[in-house]
């Protein structure tokens, strides 16, 4: 079964879509269900930030313990804002749910892989959004494409 529903506020660059697929597990009988969220942000849309948060809530509505969906909009927000400013071009959001938790990547078309820095206090918010990603999240990474990269984390279903 899949179904899928158009997100994304009107007239903005950035589309988004929830798709929830359901199959069987591999070596098992067992049904499996996953949820996942797919959308492409604007080369420096900043609008496309409080955008994917908004579908992100949506998507993890009756996901996890209280205070995890807020984690993961707080990090997929640091995510969705380095690939916008440090790469001014395009990015894709994928989100995933599924029994063992959620998986979110931002993958974007430049070969520069980011670091996670200690901030600096005179650098007024800047420096901070892998530090956070690396402390909130149960796991983490930076994967190689062709072209460009997906910066990952995920936040285990049970964690507390």
């Amino acid at each position: 079964m899949r179904r899928q529903v158009q997100g994304g506020c009107p007239g903005t660059a950035g589309t988004g879509s929830v798709t929830t697929v359901e199959g069987t597990a591999d070596g098992g009988g067992e049904r499996v269900s996953e949820a996942q969220l797919r959308r492409r942000l604007g080369r420096a849309d900043l609008r496309a930030v409080p955008e994917s948060r908004h579908d992100l809530r949506r998507l993890l509505r009756h996901w996890g313990r209280p205070g995890q969906s807020e984690t993961a909009e707080l990090l997929t927000t640091e995510l969705v804002t380095n690939a916008l400013i440090h790469t001014n071009r395009a990015a894709v959001l994928t989100a995933t749910v599924g029994p063992r938790g959620l998986r979110v990547e931002v993958r974007d078309f430049v070969d520069h892989e980011p670091r996670p820095r200690v901030p600096d206090a005179d650098d007024g918010t800047h420096g901070r959004g892998l530090v956070l990603v690396e402390s909130l999240a149960d796991a983490w990474g930076i994967r190689a494409h062709g072209v460009g990269k997906a910066v990952w984390f995920e936040l285990d279903a049970d964690a507390a």
